[in-house]
Order: structure tokens, then sequence, then C-alpha cells
């Protein structure tokens, strides 16, 4: 046979070999499963929800999303979508795995999970704090935890101290006590954060695990607070003032005096309208 009848032979044949070696939608091949994901609510501690819009449904697919807790199942909204949930555990890199029913991940996406951050609004004005979780997880969890109860509304700054810190979380006006809310918690003083200017930092009494709701914020840079040892364990910092400083260290300006056995008391009270988290 020569080399002209052999192509008139090959020719007609190609669309199929090329269907057989790209394991195409041809001769009933089962097409490539493509996934598409919105989600929504990215942001630590809050719960997260994820609409994966798939090409079919049949694959026993299940959902595995890296820091972020659930004991639920993805859910069938319709013929090519799934809806999974789950609370997210930590904030930065956060990626999301699709799972075939043999175990191999068909699909995967990164997300980026913001810091949290709180929006403080005094009468003095308002600043913002971010919260830093991977270190400080307990305390931050904390900190969230009064914020989003209302705990902090109507509270004054009530230690003021130019060159050192400012500190509030425990009195209304007239220096009169707020019961805590919340068990103490154990003190995250040796993570890496330190009590440079513009930290914020829980306060405590002379008992490290003693901390509840009241928090300073430090004018200068003050690392003899830090961890030492042991037998000098310093004050947990968990985040930054990242907007505002100015508000911060005008409150610092503000005249003291003494008042019910309390020094460094503001004599005209810096009351905390409210705090809100905002992201």
């Amino acid at each position: 046979m020569n080399l002209t009848a052999l192509m008139r032979r090959i020719v007609p044949l190609l669309p199929q070999m090329v269907c057989l070696a790209l394991l195409a939608s041809c001769g009933g091949q089962t097409p490539k499963l493509e996934v598409s994901v919105q989600a929504r609510n990215l942001f630590y501690g809050v719960k997260a929800s994820f609409i994966l819009g798939v090409s079919r449904l049949d694959e026993g697919l299940s959902v595995r999303v890296r820091s972020c807790e659930t004991d639920q199942m993805p859910v069938s909204i319709s013929a090519t979508e799934l809806s999974y949930e789950c609370t997210v555990q930590a904030s930065g890199d956060m990626k999301l795995e699709v799972i075939d029913a043999s175990g191999q991940t068909v699909y995967s996406k990164s997300f980026a999970v913001p810091q949290p951050r709180v929006l403080i609004d005094s009468s003095a004005g308002s600043f913002e704090v971010e919260l830093n979780p991977a270190l400080a997880p307990r305390t931050v969890d904390n900190f969230l935890l009064y914020v989003q109860t209302g705990f902090y509304q109507d509270l004054i700054f009530h230690r003021v101290i130019p060159g050192f810190v400012v500190q509030a979380g425990g009195f209304t006006s007239g220096m009169t006590p707020k019961q805590s809310l919340f068990a103490p918690i154990a003190l995250e003083s040796n993570r890496g954060l330190s009590n440079k200017r513009a930290s914020i930092a829980m306060a405590r009494t002379n008992d490290p695990n003693s901390a509840t709701s009241q928090f300073f914020i430090n004018l200068v840079d003050n690392l003899f607070l830090d961890y030492s040892s042991t037998n000098s364990p310093g004050y947990a910092v968990f985040g930054d003032v990242v907007r505002g400083m100015e508000v911060v260290d005008a409150i610092a300006a503000y005249p003291t005096s003494s008042r019910t056995g309390f020094s460094d008391v503001p004599t005209t009270d810096i009351v905390i309208n409210k705090t809100t988290r905002i992201r």
C-alpha cells in the first residue's frame, strides 16, 4: 500500500483517535468535573458559608476547609449546587478542597481571612484595633465576646497615665465597678507579642490568670511589661491600634486626679459609647 492510500484510510479516523487520547466527552466518555465556589462571611470566629457549583453531583463529593470547624456534610441545594458551612478558626490563608468518593482531591481554592478588627467609639473620638488570634487566641476570643455582648458600652477610661498607658473596661461613671460576664482567662504573654506603643493588652491582678474585661493601650514602648520569666510573666498583648492612635494620645492628655481611692482618674469622664466588630 502506498503512502497516499494509507493516508486516505487514516485521516477519517483522526477525530476518534484524538477523543480517545484526550479522554474527552466522545463516544460516551465521562466529562471532567468542573467546580465554582462562592464564599460568604469569611471572618475569624464567624460561621462561613460556601456555595459550590459542580457539573454533576453523582461523585459522592465531600468538602474540607482547613481551619474551619464543622460537624456537617455538604448539602445539595439544587441539581448542580452544594452548600457547606463551617466556623472559621483562624485568620490568614484558608484552603477549601473538594474530594471525590475515591478520596482524591479534585478541586482546591485558597481564601484570605482578615485579622478581626474592632471599632471603639468614645466621647474623645474613635479608633480601631486589629486583633491577633494566631498568637493570642484565648485573649482575642474573650475580648470579642465582651464586644459582641455590648459589655463595654458606657464604661470609662478610668486610668490615664501620660507616657505609660490608658486603661478601660471595668468601671462606669463615678468609678462604679461593672461585674465581668465570663470566667478569667489563662495568660498568653509568652507568645511573641510585645507591649510596644499602640499595642492593646489585658489588665489583670497579681494573679497571672485573672484577666477578664479590662484592657489597656500602651502609649510608649513598655517592654518591661513583657514576659521575662515564670516569676515575671508580664501582660498579654493581643492586638494593635491601627487607626486613630491620635485619639488615644488625646485621651492620655486629659487631666487626672484621685477619686474614691483610685489615682490617675480623668477629671472629666471619657466614655466608651460603643464597641463594634467591623470585620
